[in-house]
């Protein structure tokens, strides 16, 4: 019983932490990502693809969430976007805290999105609120279409699920509707989205997604 009560003062907190973000980015006019998936499917090439085009019309900002080393947060300021990084020393997954603790080393007024690459992990980070508008989860065809049923919480929490490295397929056992159907299953209005890092395969669906977010949480007008 101890550890449930301690569990459960953690994630109130957090919690609280993550409804002050919110209606600070919301007041802001930040569309707030936060990306999710195991270590190795991709995310930070992913970020690599789509914030080159994003950046050339947005301002963007992103959070790195690692374990150690600054290592993802190099890759994205080499593009030219500003990247804070969060080291949690073991923990495996970020905080609301964190996140806050972050946002000083951002203009907010000037901000239009905020990416947050969580911990490779596709189980604490999806029970943790940050703030963030979408959760998008990210699987890579290394791993098996039966991914989603086996990690059903991620997806039922996401608002997006990128089937990644898809260029692998010819040489893999990977059956991309099965895992479709799968996710759809567990989530039936997920938005899905396959590409691959290395041919740019859908990268521009992935960053069309993005955009129609951010004007339908802003209310501007796309131009």
């Amino acid at each position: 019983m101890g550890n449930i009560k301690v569990e459960t003062k953690i994630l109130t907190k957090n919690e609280q932490k993550a409804k002050y973000l919110r209606m600070l980015f919301k007041e802001n006019n930040i569309l707030v990502l936060n990306f999710l998936s195991s270590p190795g499917s991709g995310k930070t090439s992913l970020l690599e693809s789509i914030l080159p085009i994003l950046k050339e019309k947005y301002n963007v900002g992103v959070i790195e969430g690692d374990l150690a080393t600054e290592n993802d947060a190099e890759r994205i300021r080499k593009i030219g976007v500003t990247c804070y990084q969060i080291n949690t020393h073991g923990a495996c997954h970020l905080e609301s805290s964190g996140i806050e603790k972050a946002l000083s080393s951002f203009s907010l007024k000037e901000l239009n999105i905020l990416i947050i690459e969580n911990v490779g992990n596709l189980v604490c980070p999806a029970e943790f609120d940050l703030g963030e508008d979408y959760k998008i989860a990210l699987i890579s065809t290394t791993e098996g279409e039966d991914k989603p049923i086996k990690y059903p919480t991620v997806i039922r929490n996401s608002s997006a699920l990128i089937i990644n490295k898809t260029d692998l397929i010819p040489v893999l056992d990977f059956d991309v509707e099965k895992c479709k159907a799968y996710a759809r299953g567990i989530n039936s209005s997920l938005e899905i989205f396959e590409t691959s890092c290395k041919t740019k395969s859908g990268i521009d669906n992935v960053i069309n997604w993005i955009e129609e977010k951010y004007y339908e949480k802003t209310g501007l007008c796309r131009s």
